[in-house]
């Protein structure tokens, strides 16, 4: 039977002192470990202690990275829905990037600070002023959406690329107003993708820095002329299309 998970801190000195020659730190953490039998002290023929992972502690190690696992898959599974659904719309989609954003400060200040949003999509366009940039950040666990909350910079980084941002949320981990206004809010179960609260909408011209970094990776191809997936994926069903963040109706405008 599966145990309770152990702060991340645990995990870590567990997997530090199994990757490596177990010398002791002699603090709080390696205490509460020994204390619990996920460690064991050894002494070599010099009187030289060093800690050895018991097979407790290994049990513990498994467990994490089953539940790392499954939650990197969760995550993977709505990232590609949510790539689908932007595919169907007719939209132009990277996951994975890294892009400098601009944000501005208390003081007024430009800084630069790096974005990493899980789907970042544009319309297919030929008008600069309509490329309708839109960032999708995935959550699948309370945890993930709680620590980007209390980043404000990384949400002002998003918003600094997006004339819409929107939090993907797997159903059951929160409720859309827990998330603040700045974002649209979907909510992901096995029946499809449901707009909880759209996003709001903000006119937007991508830096010119955004733009090269554009031109140096490869949007994501998979499902943009495959249909196989559309009754699994579920129809976004919950707003008339005029409240969507994307108006499927328009997305091949000029």
């Amino acid at each position: 039977m599966e145990g309770p998970a152990w702060p991340a801190p645990h995990r870590r000195r567990l997997r530090e002192i199994w990757r490596s020659a177990g010398w002791p730190c002699h603090d709080v953490l390696e205490l509460d470990l020994l204390a619990a039998g996920l460690l064991q002290r050894r002494w070599d023929d010099g009187g030289r202690e060093t800690l050895r992972v018991s097979d407790a502690g290994l049990q513990v190690l498994a467990l994490a990275r089953r539940r790392a696992q499954a939650a990197f898959t969760a995550h993977e599974t709505l990232v590609a829905r949510l790539v689908a659904e932007m595919h169907r719309a007719g939209r132009v989609v990277w996951r994975g990037l890294s892009l400098r954003a601009p944000v501005t400060d208390a003081d007024g200040r430009t800084r630069w600070s790096m974005a990493r949003p899980d789907v970042f999509s544009i319309r297919h366009t030929t008008l600069e002023d309509h490329t309708e940039p839109v960032v999708h950040e995935i959550k699948v666990s309370r945890a993930d959406l709680l620590s980007d909350l209390r980043s404000p910079l990384k949400g002002a980084a998003y918003r600094a690329l997006s004339s819409q941002c929107w939090y993907v949320l797997r159903e059951g981990i929160a409720e859309a107003e827990e998330v603040p206004a700045d974002y649209g809010v979907m909510l992901a179960s096995d029946e499809g993708l449901c707009v909880a609260r759209p996003a709001p909408r903000r006119a937007l011209r991508l830096p010119f820095g955004v733009w090269m970094a554009l031109a140096r990776s490869t949007p994501d191809a998979a499902g943009a002329d495959d249909d196989s997936d559309q009754v699994a994926l579920g129809a976004v069903t919950c707003l008339p299309a005029e409240a969507m963040p994307w108006n499927p109706l328009q997305s091949h405008a000029a």
